[in-house]
């Protein structure tokens, strides 16, 4: 062999860098490092839990904390701006790093900063179990000085009467947090609404004022305070709390204040009429995805309350409102339809009809997606690295990656999907399949099909290096990976020009990423390149425009 023949520019091994601004990424490969803007964005929309396959949650997290505070330090209110957009678009399926994030710019050295960072706080701490976390965060940064405790009392002093009063009394504590520590850290200032007064008393221990007397001869007679009907919530809790009897729980759930599911006792969750009356009375999204279990296991499922439920899961507009993350619908489906819980030992028999429901509230959670009518090739990173569980979500990096190809899929005409690994030991040198899935297949099953395919190393660039070779005709390439990349013997990018080159296709190529890790197989000096963080909400609508050629 002439071994000056390993030398080119053009092919180049993955275990060496093919660029200068190429750097190592933790599977001893070379791929390029995203800017840091590019990293705070996958921090907020993918979180650090759990880690990678080849770096633990705690490793991930210092990284991306170091890339927060730098960001934080150059240009804080940029930083808020991101945040804000990420949130309150519900782009993320957790609301911990946002507010991680806006914690450290509410402790930065810039006042601009700070002051957006606090005024963007009721935004982005949308409810008190946001505030008890973004609480929590903060004082990891700093202390609590007048900026932080006007602030805070803002949250409580800005909003009206009633939504105060069904956080109070729906998150009552949480985080080690209660109403009562915050309320005494911020004492609001000014508060003359009598209601809103009330309101505190009561968070912190005190009674709501002067009790009367009310009920019938065949309802038991309880005590309820007098108090304005803002806070009519709070007297619906304490009725509540005294009641023993499912009559009695309907009775003050159909008073239609709004009592949900967290504000009733234990005895309460037990007894199928009193969630008969919440249902008819519309549950929250999210907790009606939550609550599916136990629902199941009380046999409410099966009937005309089952296509109720049915119905309302697959709601876009109900949904799009709750700001129900895909992702998180993702988890539920698969969880529901496997039967038993993550934690515990609760199980219990699937309803098929819930289990399709939550397949459509999946699709339905993205909204409404132009197709690009492009030649499209989505490629699954099926290596072993992409076993992970991303966000510390019960949902593996393949398994993610498998359920977000088929919005694609059920979106472009022209598509084909395949999975790829490089194998060591017993594996092929390198393996590409088409994937028996597709959006006919229920979400469950291809995630379970996914898993079960073998694994091995992990090389990007045999998408492109097999579509040039089979001269598969291709517009845009979509590949979802963790940008571990080490295996081939030449570079994605390398391969992706050498496919343009000898197809004649001015290709483009989208990289999904799966985990918030430092790197891409993308280069970013070509514009026909695009990396993308793959748990945005907005991701089938940027893989439509990119290929379109809108961005």
């Amino acid at each position: 062999m002439d071994i000056l023949k390993t030398i080119g520019l053009r092919r180049t091994p993955q275990w060496y860098a093919a660029k200068p601004e190429q750097i190592p990424n933790a599977a001893g490969g070379y791929t390029f490092s995203l800017d840091d803007w590019g990293r705070v964005q996958r921090f907020l929309t993918l979180g650090t839990d759990g880690g990678t396959f080849y770096a633990t949650d705690r490793a991930l997290t210092r990284d991306n904390a170091d890339v927060v505070l730098r960001a934080a330090a150059n240009d804080p209110v940029r930083l808020v701006n991101l945040i804000v957009q990420v949130s309150e678009a519900g782009r993320a399926p957790k609301q911990n790093p946002a507010l991680f994030a806006l914690a450290i710019a509410a402790s930065v050295d810039s006042v601009d900063g700070r002051r957006a960072a606090l005024a963007a706080l009721p935004r982005v701490a949308r409810t008190a179990t946001h505030l008890f976390l973004f609480a929590g965060y903060v004082e990891q940064f700093r202390g609590w000085g007048p900026t932080l405790r006007r602030a805070v009392g803002r949250w409580y002093t800005e909003q009206p009467a009633d939504r105060l009063a069904r956080q109070l009394v729906k998150y009552r504590q949480r985080e080690g947090w209660t109403h009562r520590d915050l309320l005494r850290l911020s004492s609001p200032a000014g508060v003359v609404d009598p209601a809103r007064r009330i309101a505190f008393n009561w968070a912190v221990g005190k009674g709501l004022g002067d009790t009367v007397v009310h009920g019938t001869a065949a309802q038991p007679v309880i005590a309820c305070p007098v108090v304005p009907d803002e806070l009519a919530i709070i007297a619906d809790f304490e009725d509540a709390q005294a009641a023993s009897t499912a009559a009695r729980w309907v009775e003050i759930i159909d008073r239609g204040n709004g009592l949900s599911w967290e504000m009733l006792p234990d005895a309460a969750l037990a007894e199928p009429a009193v969630w008969e009356a919440l249902i008819a009375r519309g549950m929250p999204q999210t907790a009606l995805m939550r609550q599916l279990p136990r629902l199941t296991r009380l046999g409410l499922l099966t009937g005309s309350v089952g296509e109720t439920v049915a119905a309302q899961l697959a709601d876009a507009y109900r949904l799009a409102r709750a700001r129900v993350h895909p992702v998180n619908v993702l988890v539920a489906q698969r969880t529901y339809a496997s039967g038993k819980g993550v934690r515990g030992t609760g199980t219990w028999v699937p309803v098929a009809r819930i289990s399709d429901a939550l397949d459509a509230a999946f699709y339905a959670a993205y909204g409404a997606v132009s197709p690009a009518n492009k030649r499209t090739l989505l490629a699954l990173d099926i290596s072993g690295s992409m076993g992970c569980r991303v966000s510390g979500l019960p949902v593996t990096c393949r398994e993610a990656a498998a359920a977000l190809a088929l919005v694609t899929a059920a979106t472009e005409p022209w598509h084909r999907i395949v999975g790829f690994t490089a194998g060591v030991g017993g594996y092929p040198n390198a393996a590409i399949r088409d994937l028996d899935i597709g959006p006919r297949r229920r979400l469950d099953d291809v995630c379970r099909y996914t898993a079960e395919l073998p694994m091995g190393g992990t090389d990007c660039a045999l998408p492109m290096v097999w579509a040039r070779k089979n001269r598969v005709k291709v517009d845009t390439f979509h590949i979802y990976t963790d940008s571990e990349t080490w295996f081939g013997n030449i570079h994605p990018h390398q391969a992706l020009a050498e496919y343009r080159q000898r197809m004649g296709i001015d290709a483009r190529l989208v990289v999904v990423a799966m985990t918030a890790s430092g790197t891409s197989i993308a280069d970013p000096a070509d514009p026909k390149q695009l990396d993308i963080s793959g748990f945005d909400s907005a991701v089938p609508t940027l893989l439509a425009d990119f290929s379109r050629g809108d961005i």
